[in-house]
C-alpha cells in the first residue's frame, strides 16, 4: 500500500491550488508534446501546490484504444515536475476511473510513475449499488492514497447518501475528499459525514464547486456531534477553473487565508464580490446553459488566448463550444480584467525553456 509522505500530507492539509490538467491537442487532434509539457511547468511556475493529470478536464478518451494517451501524459507530467527541482511540496495527483479492475490497474500505473493520490471518479458507475462502490473504493485504497470524489449528476456523477459518505470517510487511506457536487445540499451531506466520522482529522476537504470557489474556501462548517462541536473547512481546491489564470488563482486562495485568519468584514465583502465574478467567469468558460457540453472547449479557449495551446480542439470531434459561447467568453474577459494572470503568462513563455 502506497502511503502519502508525511510532508505532502501536511501541504495537502494547509490547502493549496491543484489544477486539472487539460490535454493539449494540434489541429489535425494529434497530441502536442512540446505545449502538454509546457502547461505542466506553467503550473509549476504559477505557483500550484500540485497538479492533477489523467481527469475530466484531461479528457477521458485518453483512455481508449485508438488514442492510448492515458500512460503519456502521466509520464510527462511527472517528467516535468521533476525537471522543475521545486523547493516547495507539490502533490501529483492521478485520475482513476473505470471498474473495479480498470481502477486498480490505473492506481498501480501511477505509483509506478511516481504520483502521490488518486482522484477516483464515481463516474459510468450508475447501476452498482453503494456498497459495491465502497468495496471498489478500499481495494483502490489498498494501492494508491485516494482522494475521493463527488461529482454532479450533469456530467456522469450520480447523487449518494449521508451514510455512503459516513462509511466512504472511515477507509483507512481516503486522505482527501473534492467536493463538487455543485449542489448546497450535496455538499453539506459529504462535510457532515466527515465531521462525524472518526478520521474527521485525517480527511483534508477540497472544493470542486467550480460555481461557488470563495464562498466555499470562506467558510466553515459547524456541527453538533454527540454534544461537541465539530468544524471542518474547504482548504483548498482541485478545480478545472483553476487549470485557467491559475497564477492569479493562487493569489485569491492566500486572500482567502489571510481574511480568515486576521480579515475585517470588509475584507470578506470584498472577497465574496470577487467569488460572484469568479461564478459568472465559470459560466462562460464551463458552460451550464447548455449542460455543461462546451466546458473542455471553453477552457481550451481560454488557454489558446493566452498562447498556452495551439488549438481548442478535443479528441471528441463534436465536443466543441456552444452557441454564444465564444461572446461570453469575450464579455467575462473583458468585464474582469483583474482575474487573468495575462502577464505572468506572457512572462512565463519569455522565459520557458522550451
Amino acid at each position: 500500500m502506497s502511503r502519502l509522505k508525511q510532508a505532502l500530507k501536511q501541504h495537502l492539509a494547509a490547502g493549496t491550488v491543484i489544477p486539472a490538467h487539460p490535454l493539449a491537442l494540434k489541429e489535425d487532434r494529434t497530441i502536442d508534446e512540446k505545449r502538454q509539457r509546457q502547461l505542466t511547468r506553467y503550473y509549476a511556475a504559477s505557483g500550484a501546490g500540485g497538479v492533477a493529470v489523467g481527469v475530466h478536464s484531461t479528457q477521458f478518451e485518453i483512455r481508449e484504444p485508438q488514442h492510448n494517451l492515458y500512460e503519456t501524459v502521466l509520464k510527462w507530467a511527472s517528467e516535468e515536475i521533476a525537471s522543475a527541482d521545486l523547493e516547495r511540496p507539490f502533490i501529483k495527483i492521478v485520475g482513476i476511473c473505470g471498474d473495479t479492475s480498470q481502477a486498480v490497474s490505473e492506481a498501480t500505473l501511477a505509483v509506478n510513475y511516481g504520483y502521490d493520490m488518486g482522484l477516483l471518479s464515481m463516474g459510468g458507475l450508475q447501476g452498482w449499488t453503494e456498497q459495491e462502490i465502497l468495496s471498489r473504493v478500499k481495494e483502490v485504497a489498498a494501492v494508491i492514497p485516494v482522494f475521493g470524489f463527488y461529482l454532479q449528476p450533469s456530467v456522469g456523477g450520480r447523487i449518494f447518501s449521508y451514510d455512503f459518505w459516513r462509511q466512504f470517510a472511515e477507509i483507512e487511506n481516503v486522505e482527501a475528499i473534492k467536493c463538487a457536487s455543485f449542489n448546497r445540499y450535496q455538499t453539506l451531506d459529504v462535510m457532515r459525514a466527515v465531521c462525524t466520522s472518526s478520521r474527521v482529522e485525517e480527511i483534508a476537504m477540497y472544493t470542486g464547486n467550480d460555481d461557488n470557489i470563495v464562498a466555499d474556501l470562506l467558510t466553515n462548517y459547524r456541527f453538533n456531534v454527540e454534544g461537541k462541536i465539530v468544524e471542518k473547512e474547504f482548504v483548498g481546491g482541485l478545480l478545472g477553473h483553476w487549470a485557467v489564470w491559475t497564477h492569479k488563482a493562487v493569489q485569491l486562495l492566500e486572500e482567502v487565508k489571510h481574511c480568515k485568519s486576521r480579515g475585517t468584514a470588509g475584507d470578506w465583502a470584498r472577497l465574496l464580490s470577487k467569488g460572484v465574478e469568479i461564478t459568472d467567469v465559470n459560466a462562460a468558460m464551463f458552460d451550464p446553459a447548455h449542460l455543461f457540453h462546451g466546458c473542455i472547449p471553453g477552457m481550451h479557449t481560454m488557454l489558446k488566448n493566452q498562447d498556452l495551446l495551439g488549438s481548442i480542439h478535443c479528441l471528441n470531434p463534436n465536443e466543441v463550444l456552444s452557441e454564444g459561447q465564444l461572446e461570453e467568453i469575450q464579455r467575462v474577459y473583458q468585464d474582469y480584467p483583474d482575474l487573468n494572470d495575462d502577464l505572468f503568462v506572457r512572462e512565463f513563455l519569455k522565459n520557458d525553456r522550451s
